[in-house]
């Protein structure tokens, strides 16, 4: 508002001035052709004279009413100028909070989710360990009754070889001798080649 009333003032300074530079100057400054410069022509002075009231009025009209309606409008514009940009700076700054914790909920979701998965396979190895150890305890359970089933059935197959062992050898000797040998004798000579046997 400042520097329009100062362009205005100093133009219809410079008018009045050039005016009244017309106003007094010489009589020769006239020329013919040139009526417009004729002041001794009451016509032209009034024209000045109502040009300079004109100019007077035009200025007070600007000066008065316009120039501050204008400084006003221009004033309200930079006022809501100003508040917009600090609307759009505090907008900007909860944007950038929020995208600051959205990111630290986003880390701390990965973390907890990390942590949950962890404590799954944790959960899961320990399952496993303790299953695979069921099922090895119930493997050596049925191998040891297994080895306790094949030692007994071998413990039988073996006396029932003995006796076996015992009738063929007394047949045998009987029948290429044609004596019959003593049951005991026998029976210990099968027990002692069995156990140089299974020397």
């Amino acid at each position: 508002m400042g520097v329009m009333m100062k362009i205005v003032r100093a133009g219809l300074l410079a008018t009045v001035s050039g005016v009244s530079l017309l106003v007094m100057a010489a009589p020769g400054a006239h020329a013919a052709g040139m009526p417009q410069l004729d002041f001794h022509n009451p016509l032209v002075t009034g024209q000045v004279i109502w040009g300079a009231v004109i100019f007077l009025g035009f200025y007070l009209v600007l000066s008065q009413v316009m120039l501050p309606r204008v400084g006003r409008v221009l004033e309200d514009r930079s006022k809501r100028i100003s508040g917009d940009l600090d609307v759009a700076r505090s907008a900007k700054q909860d944007a950038d909070k929020a995208v600051a914790e959205l990111q630290q909920a986003r880390k701390d979701a990965m973390a907890e989710a990390q942590a949950n998965l962890q404590k799954t396979l944790d959960a899961e190895q320990q399952a496993a360990d303790q299953k695979l150890a069921e099922i090895n305890a119930r493997l050596s359970a049925e191998i040891a009754d297994a080895e306790k089933r094949i030692a007994a059935e071998k413990a039988q197959a073996f006396g029932t070889l003995k006796e076996i062992a015992a009738d063929t050898t007394q047949a045998l000797v009987s029948r290429l001798t044609g004596v019959t040998p003593d049951a005991q004798l026998v029976a210990q000579k099968v027990d002692g080649a069995i156990a140089h046997q299974n020397i």
